[in-house]
């Protein structure tokens, strides 16, 4: 798995390094490669970081990883410092799992948060709407950049949406859940929103579509869970 990885990794490197000299498409073109294969494989780094969602530690890792991540945007090192923000992330949204003792809890959480991340972009006083009308620096800083070929520019997921997808997907892992699908229905969903914001022409949450995949896929399995109230995570 090392291995896998390590060459993932570099793939996405060389491609962060190099997008803005490949080619130029429109943006139905550019949407559909970041949907399609951008956005995937760089959540496949998130997939491969389950096995270590018994580790201790995690939370220790994750504030060190911050810290570096910090450090990078300092030195002006965005590559590097985009997926540091990425394993920070993901490693305290797979840490948290571990206060959710029940099913249900999970689900809870799941029907809250497209709630709460719809109020904060779309309503007047929401804090993504402030941050991104008053100061989109601060919105650049903590979110996760998927660089367009061929352009400088990006398109962006909030750091809070890379928590989510790690707890949503560490917790079909822990529950039994359809750990494969519920990875594979959340990656679309964050390339859904994104061609939705095109359509749209300005932000949109990601939150409420990424509960939506969560929930479709393990509709069954949750509410048969759901029935036994007693049932606890085998971890």
């Amino acid at each position: 798995m090392v291995g896998r990885v390590a060459a993932l990794l570099a793939a996405l490197a060389l491609y962060y390094a190099f997008h803005e000299r490949l080619w130029n498409a429109s943006t139905w073109w550019d949407i559909a490669f970041i949907s399609l294969v951008l956005i995937p494989a760089c959540f496949a780094l998130v997939w491969f970081m389950l096995p270590l969602r018994n580790a201790r530690g995690l939370l220790a890792v994750a504030i060190a990883l911050a810290a570096l991540a910090w450090a990078f945007h300092v030195g002006g090192w965005g590559t590097p410092e985009n997926f540091c923000k990425l394993f920070a992330m993901s490693a305290i949204g797979i840490a948290f799992l571990r206060w959710f003792e029940d099913l249900n809890w999970v689900v809870l959480v799941a029907c809250i948060i497209p709630f709460v991340d719809a109020f904060s972009v779309f309503s007047p006083r929401g804090p993504t709407t402030e941050i991104i009308k008053h100061h989109e620096h601060v919105f650049t800083t903590f979110s996760f950049a998927f660089p367009i070929p061929g352009e400088p520019a990006s398109a962006n997921l909030g750091l809070p949406d890379l928590l989510f997808f790690a707890l949503l997907l560490a917790a079909a892992a822990r529950f039994e859940l359809r750990a494969g699908l519920t990875w594979l229905a959340m990656t679309i969903s964050f390339g859904a929103t994104l061609a939705l914001a095109s359509v749209w022409r300005g932000g949109l949450p990601a939150l409420p579509l990424l509960a939506i995949a969560f929930l479709a896929v393990n509709a069954d399995l949750i509410l048969a869970g759901l029935r036994r109230p007693s049932a606890r995570s085998r971890s």
